[in-house]
């Protein structure tokens, strides 16, 4: 195969699966290890693809955002090792915020934790904690189609009568100079208020979300400890600003 036709079929299975390992590659491309990391950096040094632990992500606009469908495909074990941590922060007597993202969703099937009270903002958080009858909470608001979300001034009114011991919230960007950052002000408004009106919070972000800049700034790194899947490029300096737990498959 030549080197633009790997190019396209990298760049086609990415639109198609949002973040691709370096094995899918060898296998789709029928080609060396080598040579595909080779081509990622290629396509890197283009900015059409970004590199991640393992594997690579599309360059995203940032106003791009994907639908909770297309997110929930994506990064599957990754968020379900991150979510699995994030569950046994969980303590009895907590009362904790959850935010409507594919991660967050993760640790709810972990928690065993009965005297405990959550508030979200996830449509489909509030099924899968009804149906381990979790004390719960939904904000009301505006429905966000695409995220699955509630949002808005009424939804903010609502969570600012809340105190939390602990909020876990997902994020499309983490970066060392710009934060934390996600597409849309009126979910960055309430992820901002959570983290304010929290005990701890946590950000819990796979490697793909790391050096990358949203349009809106949701709080600087310091405001929250981060929990990824991997030991990401520049973990020095990010563990200069904040905490960050790294978890690994046992």
């Amino acid at each position: 195969m030549l080197t633009e036709e790997r190019h396209n079929v990298i760049l086609e299975l990415l639109k198609e699966k949002g973040v691709v390992k370096i094995n899918e590659l060898v296998e789709a491309t029928n080609t060396s290890e080598s040579t595909i990391r080779r081509d990622l950096t290629i396509l890197e040094s283009t900015n059409s693809i970004k590199r991640i632990h393992g594997g690579a992500t599309l360059t995203k606009g940032r106003l791009i955002e994907q639908t909770y469908l297309e997110k929930e495909v994506q990064s599957v074990d990754e968020k379900r090792l991150i979510g699995k941590y994030a569950a046994s922060l969980v303590k009895d007597g907590d009362c904790i915020y959850l935010d409507a993202g594919t991660s967050t969703f993760e640790m709810i099937q972990f928690i065993d934790k009965k005297n405990i009270i959550v508030v979200t903002n996830g449509l489909k958080h509030i099924n899968a904690l009804v149906e381990r009858n979790i004390n719960s909470y939904i904000l009301g608001g505006k429905v966000k189609e695409t995220t699955k979300a509630v949002v808005g001034i009424d939804a903010l009114k609502s969570l600012e009568k809340f105190r939390f011991d602990k909020s876990f919230l997902g994020i499309n960007g983490v970066h060392l100079e710009q934060g934390f950052t996600t597409p849309d002000s009126e979910e960055a408004i309430l992820k901002e208020s959570a983290i304010k009106q929290s005990r701890q919070a946590f950000i819990l972000a796979d490697d793909s979300k790391f050096g990358e800049v949203s349009f809106v700034k949701v709080a600087d790194l310091e405001k929250a400890m981060i929990i990824t899947n991997s030991r990401i490029e520049d973990y020095e300096n990010y563990s200069k600003k904040t905490k960050l737990k790294v978890v690994v498959e046992q």
